[in-house]
């Protein structure tokens, strides 16, 4: 008589997953989607826990403007994933962020690249709270409706100065995911540039400019110089940009980390 092999315990699958920096246990598919849409980047990938059966869980990966969902299966032993066989979740990675996957359904290739962490810290930016008791909209709790803006956006106007006539201008910034963008106003809908935060070295007050409230942005090939109205809200600026910096840099050391261990 053969003798079925037990599975692996319980114990070490749990250990082994509460040791992943990017297992988010209990996410849906629609708050992965919104996360990595939202403060990921592409080819951030996470791992959740499937609602289908018990030994499913699902890789979520984002692509430029979407997010795939591929399933991986425990057997016990090891991790199925499509037609290949992986001992550990981290061999699995290993695997995929050398060569892409590829969507079945839409051929799209996507490469892992930034696990995306459980726990994600928080820009500790705060408004002053000023309270109109004259004003009031008439809506109740019903009509308010929930959503879930992303981490650390902000947007406003700045004065930059120019790249070759050092002359300034004032332009609408909006700082998203990982990327600065200026326009001409508040009212263009395509930006005059978009800045790749992953490619920013620093970020600084300056002294050295005639006008005040100043700071710049220190990239490889130039240096952005930009003035607020105030002193509150350059330092506002410079706090949550040095805050993105950090981000970026946490997801490039989780990466590096994941590959060497």
């Amino acid at each position: 008589m053969t003798q079925r092999r037990d599975p692996r315990p319980a114990a070490p699958l749990d250990q082994e997953l509460e040791a992943l920096g990017w297992y988010h246990d209990n996410l849906t598919r629609h708050a992965a989607e919104a996360l990595l849409l939202s403060n990921g980047q592409d080819g951030s990938y996470l791992l959740r826990k499937s609602n289908e059966r018990e030994d499913l869980y699902s890789l979520s990966v984002r692509g430029k403007d979407s997010v795939k969902h591929f399933h991986v299966e425990h057997t016990g032993t090891s991790f199925k994933f499509g037609f290949n066989e992986f001992s550990s979740l981290k061999e699995l990675v290993m695997h995929f962020a050398n060569q892409p996957l590829i969507g079945s359904e839409t051929g799209t290739l996507i490469v892992l690249k930034h696990p995306y962490p459980r726990e994600v810290e928080e820009p500790s930016i705060y408004e002053s709270v000023r309270v109109h008791t004259a004003m009031q909209t008439g809506r109740t709790e019903s009509d308010l409706v929930p959503n879930a803006p992303s981490l650390g956006t902000k947007e406003g106007y700045l004065i930059k100065q120019g790249k070759i006539v050092k002359n300034w201008k004032t332009r609408w910034f909006t700082l998203h995911r990982n990327e600065l963008k200026y326009f001409k106003d508040q009212t263009a809908t395509e930006p005059i540039r978009a800045l790749d935060l992953t490619e920013c070295s620093a970020v600084q007050f300056d002294y050295s400019q005639e006008r005040v409230n100043c700071f710049c942005l220190v990239f490889p090939l130039r240096t952005y110089y930009l003035c607020a109205k105030t002193g509150i809200e350059a330092d506002e600026w410079i706090k949550i940009l040095r805050w993105k910096l950090s981000q970026i840099r946490k997801q490039l050391e989780q990466h590096n980390s994941t590959l060497s261990s």
